[in-house]
């Protein structure tokens, strides 16, 4: 596996307002969750993750999130996202003003009949219906976000192999369209060696078909910010990160929080790397997430004296 020369630049996809919030089980007053999304915004944060749509009922964290896009519209800069299962929370998330959708489907039978209800197929079927209204739709970006592409807490150790049939299917029923492939590590048990691995495979085996690739990781095992630096070196050019390492699947079992935002930050501003994003400020909107009631934070680099930073 050979090691590539990191980007010049990396677009860092925050997501503590979607995987971090829903992480907290009591819901948190939508201006709570607005003053934490400023603070980012004000870092530097331009691509944000800010929310789902899912059943309420399901996870009651994301029933404001139309809320918190109405009171972030008016930003052009600002490039909001939203996850969705199916093709009622795509229809919703257009109808919200939404133009990047996230589909989730994972690639282990067993995660996925545990998070959306509904097998692989099932999945993949109705990802084609996304795609047509998305075809229907202008100025609109698919991303799709393979969970489990690493580990399944129900099935363990995820081959390339799995990953790449499901993608291979999923980009047959998106073509045509702009798409980035975000590989999931769900519950946090990559090594950086099998995500080296897996994205010198899959965009061998994809890299003809114009895709775009992000990485989405969790703190688990504390390889978080490595398996990170292992994937720029691979190829992708997005990174999911939350900000103060808020986070967790609330359908896969153990696994913890999300990479902090801040400690994948510093490692890159240690390759010289550009991602637009001030770490002092970032530390500010870190203090304010760590601060609300109920959320497990792992971020290192709030535990290092600020006057250190300088």
């Amino acid at each position: 596996m050979t090691l590539l020369a990191p980007p010049a630049n990396v677009e860092i996809v925050e997501v503590a307002p979607r995987d971090g919030f829903q992480s907290i089980r009591d819901p948190l007053p939508t201006i709570d969750k607005q003053r934490c999304i400023s603070a980012l915004v004000d870092a530097g944060i331009t691509r944000l993750e800010i929310g789902s749509f899912v059943s309420p009922k399901a996870i009651p964290q994301m029933a404001d999130t139309g809320k918190l896009i109405e009171a972030f519209a008016d930003q052009p800069a600002l490039r909001l996202s939203a996850l969705v299962p199916n093709l009622k929370g795509a229809e919703l998330a257009l109808a919200h003003g939404i133009r990047e959708v996230v589909y989730v489907v994972s690639v282990s039978e067993s995660h996925n009949r545990s998070n959306v209800r509904r097998s692989v197929d099932e999945s993949l079927e109705d990802l084609g219906r996304v795609a047509e209204r998305l075809r229907q739709t202008e100025g609109t970006r698919l991303r799709l976000d393979l969970g489990t592409c690493f580990d399944c807490p129900f099935e363990g150790t995820i081959d390339w192999q799995q990953v790449d049939r499901v993608l291979s299917q999923a980009t047959r029923l998106a073509d045509g369209l702009p798409m980035e492939v975000a590989l999931c590590d769900t519950t946090g048990r990559a090594s950086p060696y099998q995500v080296a691995e897996h994205f010198t495979q899959l965009r061998e085996r994809h890299g003809g078909k114009g895709l775009a690739w992000a990485f989405h990781g969790h703190d688990t095992y504390g390889m978080g910010v490595a398996n990170a630096l292992f994937a720029i070196h691979h190829g992708a050019t997005a990174m999911d990160s939350a900000c103060a390492g808020l986070g967790g699947c609330p359908f896969a079992p153990g696994a913890t929080g999300n990479t902090a935002t801040e400690d994948l930050l510093y490692a890159l501003q240690g390759g010289k790397v550009a991602t637009g994003i001030d770490l002092s400020k970032l530390l500010v909107a870190a203090d304010l997430i760590a601060a609300l009631p109920g959320g497990q934070t792992a971020s290192h680099l709030r535990q290092v004296p600020r006057e250190r930073m300088r």
